[in-house]
């Protein structure tokens, strides 16, 4: 056990639900992340990690909870979760949130299983756990690399980093912005749109690419879609739901739309219209992303777990993300874990493999030309 002053049964975290939180307590959230690069750890201000992000999900989703643990009156951690009611408990947005955890005081600890049983948890599951975090680390089955774009320094700096490592892929990418610009039109890029009209866009393109890659439409999904939209429309200096859009010739030809935190960007769904492909628009807008991040400060953009051949050309490094599960000795949580730990073993073994994610990737892809009417013998 750690340190009696951090232990759940005795400083008895309060749980509340999102409308419960206190202005006070957003503030003490904010700034915790606010700091966190101070203290050695940045990832806490990934924006999936936010109060902003809490309450959205929270106005979306059921089950979303908050345990605020307070010392000598003060707020020293938050742990933000989904809990069904017989006691499953999920990182916030699992499935979708690229950053999980417990964001703190520099310094605090915590058990596992008795924040677990103060939060009326028989399990806890994540997938995209932050560093750090060593109580829930042990219930850790596997680390994944999420590369990162760091900006801090600067976006020539940044260039200077493609030319050394990725050169002809830069050079790749600015030739073919030199010709988009001579076959299409002017090209413009917007980092914060705020048109609506532009995200819907983005969406019917995203969910056209799911479909023609054979992957479930996110999109098709009611919550998931009043999530972006309520993000969209959330604003502050700590958070905001940022939308960017290249232009050319006039016409919306790629888009990205994730949330933003004072120094962390994190890429959620990036998308482009397929009739300009032989352009790469997405790589360019990736390249226009960093860009405006660097000239405004931003430390990096996360990326997201997941081996993509574009993003070993852009990231300058790579943080770790842990997925898994932490557990108390109750059914319920020997049974989830029964249920999830085979299908997730399996698509992990798909996808950190190439020899079986090469082919399954073909498989998905053919199935999608069949759903789209695409596929010809």
């Amino acid at each position: 056990m750690d340190n009696p002053r951090h232990d759940p049964d005795r400083w008895g975290p309060t749980v509340l639900r999102p409308g419960e939180l206190t202005a006070a307590d957003r503030a003490s959230w904010t700034a915790m992340q606010s700091k966190a690069h101070l203290h050695g750890s940045p990832e806490l201000a990934n924006p999936f990690l936010s109060p902003e992000f809490a309450l959205a999900l929270g106005r979306c989703r059921r089950g979303v909870r908050i345990a605020v643990v307070r010392e000598d009156g003060e707020p020293a951690a938050f742990f933000a979760y989904q809990r069904t009611a017989a006691g499953v408990g999920r990182a916030l947005g699992l499935g979708v949130s690229d950053s999980q955890g417990v964001v703190h005081r520099p310094g605090f600890r915590w058990d596992a299983r008795a924040m677990l049983r103060a939060c009326g948890l028989a399990v806890w599951e994540f997938d995209h756990l932050v560093q750090g975090q060593a109580a829930f680390e042990a219930g850790a089955t596997g680390r994944f690399a999420s590369p990162v774009i760091d900006t801090a320094d600067g976006y020539d700096a940044y260039l200077a980093h493609l030319r050394a490592h990725s050169p002809k892929f830069l050079k790749s990418v600015q030739a073919k912005e030199r010709r988009l610009h001579r076959q299409v039109g002017g090209v413009r890029y917007v980092h914060d749109e705020r048109d609506p009209a532009a995200l819907r866009t983005l969406m019917r393109w995203k969910s056209a690419q799911y479909r023609r890659t054979g992957r479930s439409d996110r999109f098709a999904q009611e919550w998931i879609v009043r999530l972006v939209d309520h993000l969209f429309h959330t604003r502050g200096e700590s958070f905001a739901g940022l939308l960017s859009v290249l232009y050319a010739g006039g016409r919306p030809i790629a888009a990205h739309f994730g949330p933003r935190s004072e120094r962390i960007i994190s890429n959620w769904f990036p998308a482009y219209d397929p009739e300009f492909a032989k352009y790469s628009p997405g790589l360019l807008m990736q390249l226009k992303i960093a860009e405006a991040a660097a000239a405004e400060g931003i430390a990096y953009i996360d990326l997201g777990r997941g081996q993509k051949e574009y993003k070993d050309s852009l990231k300058t490094r790579e943080i770790m993300v842990s997925e898994g599960w932490v557990m108390r000795r109750h059914p319920v949580a020997f049974g989830h874990r029964a249920h999830r730990a085979p299908l997730r073993a399996l698509r992990n073994t798909v996808v950190e493999r190439p020899e079986l994610f090469a082919p399954a990737d073909k498989l998905l892809k053919r199935m999608g030309e069949i759903r789209s009417g695409r596929f010809h013998m």
